[in-house]
């Protein structure tokens, strides 16, 4: 197998230790409940200034908007979205696996979207179940003997059956890209720059991508001597990944449709589609190499090598 950019975690309690012993390292005081409030962004004397709900202000050369499809970073610089939903909803569910997932994700492609199996600790995974917005929050609402039965005809035998442990989520899907990828002492990172369906788990990819192009970009400019901040510096960073980012939203955004399509003709094409690929091991290779996420201009950092 090839290098993978995503591999599948369970990450909530681990961020927010990162979070912690980041703040701590960098003598940050962060009221946790001040953080989730909204702040006030703008730009005084060329430096970025965040103004916190209590009126207390911290200022930078540069900030990064990496809070999601919602930012308030992005919204805050006036930067519009474009996009469009696809009256689908992602179903998450935790569940207890018969046997071990062997830490391999699984992923199948339904009339309804794909559902998706990927592996946590022990035999417990996360579920991405992907139906039209009306069923999947029927699916949320039901009652757990009643999903549990409409998980196991997806589910089947596969990897001994599932039980399903924990609350049930839904999230809408859709595609969401930012008008441009910087601002004035500004840059976009991720979700709150493009968000896609999560199909094959792209989305994380791209965001590591812009991380890891950013921090080169930037890290590039401290040794030249540069301001961070600069539009001169910021714009290399968004013309390396521009194109990138748009072509790969408007493949996954064909991709979904073509698997969210039950029309017989259509279903016919992707069938011959999938066995072709299947049975032609080069183009089988070059397939998973691309869904890996490890192609296009890598940052240097998304190659093993270090910035300095």
């Amino acid at each position: 197998g090839g290098p993978t950019l995503g591999p599948d975690h369970q990450r909530r309690g681990r961020r927010r230790s990162v979070r912690q012993r980041d703040d701590r390292a960098a003598g940050l005081d962060v009221d946790p409940g001040q953080a989730t409030r909204r702040p006030h962004l703008d730009v005084r004397r060329g430096r970025a200034v965040v103004t916190l709900a209590d009126g207390s202000t911290a200022s930078a050369p540069l900030v990064v908007g990496a809070e999601g499809r919602t930012s308030f970073v992005r919204q805050s610089a006036g930067i519009g979205v474009t996009g469009w939903g696809y009256g689908q909803s992602g179903v998450v569910a935790t569940v207890r696996l018969g046997r071990d997932h062997g830490g391999v994700a699984h992923e199948y492609f339904l009339p309804g979207g794909p559902f998706a199996i990927l592996p946590l600790t022990e035999q417990r995974a996360s579920l991405v179940w992907t139906e039209t917005t009306r069923r999947a929050e029927a699916l949320r609402n039901a009652s757990d003997a009643a999903f549990q039965s409409h998980l196991m005809r997806r589910f089947g035998e596969f990897l001994d059956g599932a039980t399903p442990t924990g609350p049930r989520f839904i999230y809408p899907l859709g595609l969401q890209m930012a008008e441009r990828m910087t601002a004035p002492r500004l840059a976009l990172v991720g979700d709150a720059a493009h968000a896609v369906h999560p199909v094959a788990g792209q989305g994380l990819n791209m965001g590591l991508k812009d991380v890891a192009a950013l921090a080169e970009v930037l890290g590039e400019a401290v040794r030249l001597g540069e301001d961070i901040g600069s539009e001169t510096v910021l714009e290399r960073y968004a013309r390396w990944r521009r194109f990138d980012n748009t072509a790969l939203a408007a493949g996954f955004d064909g991709f979904v449709r073509l698997f969210s399509n039950d029309i017989p003709p259509v279903r016919l094409a992707r069938g011959l589609g999938i066995a072709v690929v299947n049975r032609i091991a080069p183009l089988r290779k070059a397939f998973m190499h691309e869904a890996g996420g490890a192609t296009g201009d890598l940052p240097r950092l998304l190659k093993g090598e270090a910035l300095a």
